[in-house]
């Protein structure tokens, strides 16, 4: 029985749908880094293909080194993994619980990996009129009354919105004064590395950060991920993965992006730099409200006329592919999300919607 998965980046689906090539259609629906692989990336690739041969180091320990060297932290503190996701559906088989809150919107997989473990799950839904601001007044009720993991994406995911180190601060006291195990999914912190709350978190046993680096890196078809813990829960992940779940060239990749610092930091320049234009351009249209963002993607409402489901469908047609996002908890049929692209690719989707809407 095939499983069908609501994320953005199914371009491979939306293409034989179309009955092209993928290569054909602008993917606007994978928040993915416009500037993509970096060159040390792909020469570490072809690299790695003769070691393909032997069988991936399970220890995984230079890539713990390496990731040591570029957070400052012991490598004791890293679980690497096939993706973040992988790490996600492992928590909730790996913790002691029933009860589980998600701070909404949010990634869908949080739900799909608790029910697979048959938590229960409630949503701690944040409103677009708030700015999806985290009312603490409200949250502390809620924790008390027994709740046993709390799942945050920060930036958020798919409203872009970043909060601050206090704001975490907080919320990591209030899950320790209601004994609520706290998952902090920091997938697009990259943008952001300065406002992480990796070293609060880690000095602690309730908690984890968890890290993808697909995104920010440009590889999500290599699957790589890691989480940063304290040593006792490092361990305990890693005992959860398969032997082979990271593979070797994966764990190449790894090790080469992050000792890329000219590329990281032209990715970081151009997205900032991509994401203001794109923001400017979307706020020309009237029908939209663009809620700002610290990633590299926006979140937009349409207020009034067709729905995001119609766009998308009338931007299909140009071949472009956006983030349908009725889907996500507490938000409506009326949102969708688009990813920055590079110059030119954005300037396209301005140009088509600009035809679209008038």
């Amino acid at each position: 029985m095939s499983r069908s998965y609501d994320h953005g980046g199914n371009i491979f689906t939306v293409a034989r749908t179309l009955g092209v090539a993928p290569e054909q259609i602008l993917d606007f629906s994978a928040s993915i880094n416009p500037l993509g692989m970096s060159s040390t990336v792909r020469k570490a690739l072809v690299n790695s293909v003769d070691s393909l041969i032997h069988y991936p180091d399970t220890s995984h320990s230079d890539l713990k080194l390496a990731l040591a060297k570029f957070h400052d932290l012991p490598a004791t503190h890293f679980t690497i993994a096939n993706g973040s996701t992988e790490l996600i559906y492992n928590l909730p088989a790996m913790l002691s619980g029933r009860k589980a809150l998600i701070i909404s919107p949010s990634f869908s997989e949080y739900v799909r990996a608790l029910h697979q473990h048959h938590w229960e799950v409630q949503h701690f839904v944040l409103t677009p009129e708030s700015g999806f601001a985290i009312d603490m007044d409200k949250l502390e009720p809620v924790l008390a009354a027994g709740v046993d993991l709390l799942f945050i994406c920060n930036p958020g995911n798919p409203n872009g919105t970043l909060y601050p180190q206090r704001v975490i601060e907080q919320i990591h006291t209030l899950c320790q004064s209601s004994g609520t195990f706290l998952v902090l999914d920091e997938a697009f912190m990259d943008f952001s590395e300065e406002t992480s709350a990796k070293r609060m978190v880690i000095q602690g046993d309730n908690a984890v950060v968890l890290r993808s680096m697909t995104k920010f890196f440009g590889i999500p078809g290599l699957r790589l991920g890691y989480a940063i813990s304290n040593p006792s829960l490092a361990e305990q992940l890693d005992a959860m993965g398969g032997p082979w779940s990271v593979n070797t060239l994966a764990l190449a990749a790894g090790m080469a992006a992050i000792q890329d610092a000219q590329h990281n930091k032209e990715s970081l320049d151009y997205v900032q730099r991509e994401r203001c234009i794109l923001l400017d351009g979307l706020e020309q249209f009237p029908q939209f409200k663009v809620y700002p963002s610290t990633a590299n993607y926006l979140l937009v409402e349409i207020k009034g006329g067709m729905t995001s489901l119609e766009l998308k469908e009338q931007l299909l047609l140009q071949r472009i592919l956006i983030r349908d996002c009725a889907s996500f908890m507490g938000l409506t049929e009326y949102f969708f999300r688009i990813a920055v692209r590079t110059s030119d690719e954005n300037k396209r989707l301005l140009e088509c919607l600009g035809r679209i809407l008038k």
